[in-house]
C-alpha cells in the first residue's frame, strides 16, 4: 500500500467512526479517577501546560500501566506519560496553542483553513476521549541513550503534527517504525487501542476503544469536573 492509499484509508475510517460516535451507547461503570503520581509507578511525566496537572486515569487502568512500565524497565526503558484525563478547559487551551502555532507557520491561511488543520489532530473540547479518563498519551524514554526514542515526527517531547503521525505511515525511518511498534504492542497487550491518527494516543473503555473493538457500548463516559484538582 502506498502512502496516499494508506492515508486515504485512515481518513475514511476516521470519518466512519465519527458517524458511529453520534449515537453510540455509553454505560459508565463509575470507576473513579486516580492520580498516577500517587500510585508509586516507574514512570516519567512530560511537563503539562496546566499547572498542578495530576495525570488522572480511571482506576482500572493503573494495573495495566504498571505492567507496561515493568516491561519497559526490563528493556532499559521508561514509559513516558504525556497526558491523561483532561478537563474541557485543558482541551481548549491545547486547541488554542496549536491554532496559534499553525497560524504562525501559515500566516496566509484563513481561520477556517487553520481550524480544519488543527481538527485533524486535536479534538474539540467536548469530543476528546481524554475527558473520559480512559485515554493516555505516551512515549518511551531510552535509559541507555538518555533520550526519548525517535518516533519519526518528534524531537524529544515535541511532536510536529502531520500525516506522518498516523501510526503506520510508510514514510518514516525503519528505526522510527520499530519504536512505534514497540510502543503500540505494549499497549495493545493490555487491551488498549491506538488512535488511528496519533501513534502516541491510546484508549481503553471509552467510545474510541469500544467502536474499534466492535463492542455494543462504552463503559467510560465523560468526566467534566474533578473536585479539588487543579485542572
Amino acid at each position: 500500500m502506498n502512502t496516499k492509499e494508506y492515508c486515504d484509508q485512515v481518513e475514511a475510517k476516521d470519518r466512519f467512526h465519527k458517524k458511529l460516535e453520534q449515537n453510540f451507547i455509553i454505560k459508565d461503570n463509575g470507576s473513579p479517577l486516580v492520580s498516577l503520581k500517587d500510585c508509586d509507578l516507574h514512570l516519567i511525566y512530560e511537563p503539562s501546560i496546566m499547572k498542578g496537572y495530576r495525570y488522572l486515569v480511571r482506576e482500572e487502568l493503573v494495573e495495566k500501566i504498571a505492567r507496561i512500565s515493568e516491561c519497559m524497565r526490563k528493556k532499559d526503558k521508561t514509559l513516558v506519560i504525556r497526558s491523561a484525563w483532561r478537563s474541557f478547559r485543558h482541551q481548549r487551551v491545547l486547541w488554542e496553542q496549536n491554532f496559534a502555532s499553525i497560524q504562525k507557520k501559515y500566516p496566509s491561511k484563513k481561520i477556517e483553513e487553520i481550524n480544519e488543520i488543527v481538527s485533524y489532530y486535536i479534538s474539540p473540547e467536548y469530543k476528546s476521549t481524554h475527558s473520559t479518563g480512559g485515554a493516555l498519551d505516551a512515549m518511551i524514554y531510552d535509559q541507555k541513550n538518555n533520550r526519548i526514542l525517535d518516533f519519526g515526527t518528534n524531537k524529544g517531547y515535541e511532536i510536529e503534527l502531520s500525516k506522518k503521525c498516523y501510526p503506520f505511515h510508510p514514510e518514516i525511518s525503519q528505526q522510527a517504525k520499530e519504536n512505534r511498534k514497540l510502543l503500540i504492542e505494549q499497549f495493545e497487550s493490555e487491551d488498549f487501542v491506538c488512535d488511528m491518527k496519533e501513534y502516541w494516543h491510546f484508549d481503553y473503555g471509552n467510545i474510541g476503544w469500544a467502536i474499534e473493538k466492535g463492542k455494543d457500548c462504552a463503559f467510560f463516559g465523560t468526566i467534566e469536573i474533578v473536585d479539588l484538582v487543579q485542572i
